[in-house]
């Protein structure tokens, strides 16, 4: 006995052509109770850093509010044209291996990472470029689905109940942290109810 099912154990169907068969896809549901997939915002993780002469390294508690309740993609914001450098995030997967990711700030912009983290253990920042330079640690609207998908088989997504659309995504059959929605309708603490094909 498989439970929870296993879908990855190449199921065929027979098709009307004979001699001709097809991989068996399956209809999953995935969940995410409201209050657990906050709004994006871009000092959610933390507020504006002040950067040092050197680089400067920032442990989080498993505690901190700032924490991504679900798995989420980081960004980051400086406070000016000066506050530049490689911003690096270490910490965890959906499946609980250790996830780096470097995220470039360009100054007083928010750039999005690309990775999906359920946890962060440490973010690295870099020196200053001048006095007051400050970067902040937020999450985009972009989270994490448990699954490692070659393109999108989203076929229906609902925020607090209401259909929905998917805005963006990321995409990718061998890495489980490139795989996240973006839905059209802000996430908002509210349910999150994603129905697709695996």
């Amino acid at each position: 006995m498989f439970y929870p099912f296993n879908h990855k154990l190449g199921q065929k169907i027979q098709t009307d052509a004979a001699g001709v068969v097809c991989d068996r896809a399956f209809l999953a549901h995935f969940h995410i109770d409201a209050g657990d997939c906050e709004a994006a915002g871009a000092a959610t993780i933390i507020a504006a850093v002040t950067l040092g002469t050197g680089v400067t390294v920032t442990k989080l508690a498993a505690a901190l509010d700032g924490q991504p309740k679900c798995g989420r993609v980081m960004s980051i914001t400086g406070n000016q044209a000066t506050a530049t450098g490689n911003v690096v995030f270490t910490g965890k997967d959906l499946a609980g291996n250790v996830l780096t990711e470097t995220i470039v700030s360009t100054g007083a912009a928010t750039v999005n990472g690309t990775k999906v983290f359920s946890f962060i253990d440490s973010i690295v920042f870099p020196a200053r470029g001048a006095a007051d330079d400050t970067i902040s640690v937020g999450m985009t609207d972009d989270f994490g689905i448990p699954y490692k998908l070659p393109y999108n088989t989203v076929l229906a997504i609902y925020n607090n109940k209401t259909l929905t659309t998917v805005a963006s995504g990321g995409y990718s059959a061998t890495t489980l942290a490139l795989n996240f929605l973006n839905p059209t309708a802000a996430l908002s603490d509210s349910d999150i109810d994603v129905y697709l094909l695996i």
